[in-house]
């Protein structure tokens, strides 16, 4: 075999192994590129931060999902403080109000933020709900050896020591939320309300923005403590006098004897009643055997002056 003709047979292996090499390597690089996409893929699903931050966490942590997701959060939570201090000044009178009514006991909320486009996300309608859920649960927690009817009324700076998922406390919720979508936000106030067992709770939400039957969340809520009525009726009774409080805005209960004063009539017994005018709210209590022993407004971005007034 000359010297030229086995340079050349090996010229043509080295290309062949080359050619092999580089078709390995373009193939293994596509499968690498796939496994990625999809981890990245699923960290966004999971964590709802944008590409570019699910991607660089990856790239720290050599693609452990659930080392890029704890620092994802933690990063979150940092930046959420810090847009949180430097976002305290502005308007946040946008918002949903939350309510949730359980056996005896019921809760009602209000979070706000600066735009309706954000109180339509999924991520703030989920801080609602954890407010919620860390109210209700401080509630029964004091109650437990209670009998009879109890209610709580909390405060923005009492609500945000609560705790929320593994001891985490709601300010850090909030500041996570902050972090994750970029206005300001503040969680205003709570009412937590338990009725003993021939007691009832009506509620109503206007402008809802939620499907769930569970938890119902919108502009403006109310619930109404009240006894009688007919079983099968009690729970339209409780929905119709919770529109009525929710459209008439009642300030006071005042007394089923008393009588009308005229259009600025702020007692809820003594109004016309909204659903049917030709009678007043006691009336309508009236012909029910029922009767209200309390109830609770609340309307989102209204101050706590406004609703006491």
């Amino acid at each position: 075999m000359s010297l030229t003709f086995l340079f050349r047979a090996l010229t043509r292996d080295v290309a062949k192994v080359g050619r092999f090499q580089q078709v390995q390597s373009v193939h293994t690089g596509l499968q690498l590129l796939a496994v990625e996409k999809a981890l990245l893929m699923k960290l966004r699903k999971i964590t709802g931060y944008t590409f570019i931050n699910c991607k660089q966490a990856l790239e720290k942590f050599d693609n452990d999902v659930a080392q890029a997701e704890t620092w994802l959060h933690q990063q979150a939570q940092k930046e959420g403080w810090s847009k949180a201090n430097k976002l305290e000044g502005r308007r946040a009178k946008e918002g949903l109000i939350g309510l949730f009514v359980g056996d005896g006991a019921a809760v009602m909320v209000e979070v706000n933020c600066e735009t309706d486009f954000v109180a339509r996300n999924e991520k703030f309608q989920q801080l609602v709900k954890d407010v919620m859920v860390a109210t209700l649960a401080h509630h029964q927690n004091k109650t437990q050896s209670k009998d009879g009817y109890v209610k709580s009324v909390l405060a923005g700076d009492e609500l945000t020591r609560l705790s929320v998922r593994e001891g985490a406390s709601l300010a850090d919720q909030v500041a996570l939320t902050i972090g994750r979508l970029g206005e300001n936000m503040s969680v205003t106030r709570a009412v937590t309300v338990g009725v003993p067992a021939e007691w009832h709770i009506g509620s109503y939400v206007h402008g809802g923005v939620s499907g769930q039957t569970e938890v119902t969340m919108g502009r403006y809520g109310a619930l109404v403590v009240f006894q009688g009525g007919k079983e099968e009726e009690q729970e339209t009774l409780g929905r119709k006098l919770g529109q009525h409080i929710v459209g008439e805005a009642p300030l006071s209960l005042g007394n089923m004897d008393d009588l009308p004063c005229g259009e600025s009539e702020t007692r809820l017994l003594a109004q016309t009643f909204l659903t049917d005018p030709s009678r007043t709210v006691a009336q309508f209590l009236r012909g029910k055997q029922a009767r209200v022993l309390d109830f609770v407004r609340f309307q989102c971005g209204e101050t706590v002056r406004e609703a006491a007034e």
